[in-house]
């Protein structure tokens, strides 16, 4: 079961709550044509990137780029983060060991290092890709200007998106959970268990109104 809310983007009444029937009615396809984009949020730890796995498990029939953001573990302590691409590309994007002008945290961020994945996933040219999942929207992303243009183009685009964003966060962050055309999902521990064959579910109906659309143009 679904235990906890739904929360959509802003407007300008402020942050709007959709109950379990909403997400329900939502995924039988009865609303689903009002969102193109799909973020799932949450606290560190709370099975955002697991859902991702999931959902990329459920969708091995279809086109699908972007990349997963993987922790990286020495002698079992976290280090740094690693973006690994649905086509393998890798890219070590934090690490504790980074002498960088940037940081997250004790980590040292080299935001360029994230390019050559960025142009290869994100930058796919049209009818190639039934849908893009990026893990994730995170304040270490956010500090890649080419990131931050790709994402922005994913969002206005035909093709579905199915995102993790970080919990907190102003600036990119906050412009993205803004946006009209987005649903924002909170991971929990009472959803994440079914979350990932629902949102399969949503994104092949909505990759079926995207093939629609630009078959007409």
């Amino acid at each position: 079961r679904l235990q906890d809310h739904v929360r959509r983007g802003h407007d300008d009444r402020g942050e709007r709550q959709v109950d379990l029937l909403d997400w329900y009615i939502m995924m039988s396809g009865q609303s689903l044509t009002r969102f193109k984009n799909l973020l799932l949020t949450g606290p560190p730890g709370c099975g955002k990137t697991t859902v991702l796995e999931r959902v990329l498990e459920h969708l091995g029939e279809l086109r699908l780029a972007g990349f997963l953001t993987l922790e990286l573990r020495e002698h079992g302590q976290r280090v740094g983060f690693e973006a690994v691409g649905l086509g393998g590309q890798r890219a070590i994007l934090a690490h504790v060991r980074f002498q960088s002008l940037v940081s997250v945290g004790r980590y040292g961020v080299e935001p360029d290092r994230l390019v050559p994945l960025i142009d290869e996933e994100l930058n796919r040219p049209l009818r190639t890709v039934d849908a893009y999942l990026i893990d994730e929207i995170g304040k270490m992303e956010c500090h890649c200007p080419q990131f931050i243009e790709a994402t922005r183009r994913l969002l206005e685009g035909p093709v579905p998106l199915v995102a993790s964003i970080a919990l907190r966060g102003g600036g990119f962050i906050a412009e993205v959970k803004n946006h009209p055309d987005v649903q924002v999902v909170e991971v929990t521990q009472g959803n994440r268990q079914s979350l990932p064959g629902q949102i399969a579910g949503w994104v092949k109906q909505h990759t079926d109104q995207a093939n629609t659309h630009l078959e007409t143009e």
